[in-house]
């Protein structure tokens, strides 16, 4: 039995997924939220084995972000996506499992639960096209990059601050220093990383050493 964890902050899309995923054998709907602190919260408290979480969501991406970190064993899928490159990437990123488009049929959402389920990642061919060619961007990058992480814990720290976008004075307030300590981590971070900008130094370790690599295959959900 799968249980799963919808989150929404629509309340028609929302029930309505809830009330055909009910429908089907194999499958139990432990809860539902409509913001990102509910999600979180219902995450810790039932243990969902899928969470679906709503592109449209405002505040989605983060909201993948926190459970895949603080949940690693919750397998998340996003709901709704554009095959856009940067949307694609930007879920990849933050630890989403799979996906399933906007024009996706409730069938293919069911064997998307069911595939992620099984530690298999099923998209659609444009998506998966998406992916395979990151990757092989990403191949070539990893061969420039020195063989073990040059960072230093505090530099390691601001980087993980960056990707909550906190801006340099924030970060230093959360870690007691000065805001001239913290932008003269940012700079050797960003020489050491071989990066123009701070919003690209979370994104060049994530790509150098994957979060949580698919234990199984790609597959193309079918058309």
């Amino acid at each position: 039995m799968i249980g799963i964890l919808i989150v929404s902050d629509i309340r028609l899309y929302r029930e309505g997924l809830a009330e055909s995923l009910k429908s089907r054998a194999g499958f139990v709907v432990v809860g539902t939220a409509t913001r990102s602190d509910g999600a979180i919260r219902q995450a810790a408290e039932l243990s969902p084995g899928v969470i679906l979480v709503d592109h449209a969501l405002p505040d989605s991406l983060q909201t993948v972000r926190l459970i895949s970190d603080r949940h690693p064993d919750i397998k998340l899928i996003a709901l709704g996506v554009l095959e856009r490159e940067q949307d694609v990437l930007a879920f990849a990123e933050a630890g989403v499992a799979g996906y399933v488009p906007r024009e996706a049929s409730l069938d293919d959402l069911i064997a998307a639960i069911e595939s992620t389920d099984r530690g298999e990642l099923r998209c659609s061919p444009k998506i998966a096209a998406t992916l395979l060619r990151q990757l092989a961007r990403r191949a070539g990058s990893w061969s420039e990059l020195p063989p073990r992480s040059p960072l230093t814990s505090r530099e390691a720290e601001i980087v993980r601050l960056i990707e909550q976008d906190l801006s340099n004075k924030e970060i230093a307030t959360r870690l007691g220093i000065q805001v001239a300590t913290v932008k003269n981590h940012v700079h050797n971070l960003l020489e050491k990383l071989r990066v123009h900008h701070r919003a690209e130094a979370a994104g060049r370790l994530r790509g150098w050493a994957p979060r949580r690599p698919a234990s199984g295959g790609l597959r193309a959900m079918q058309d």
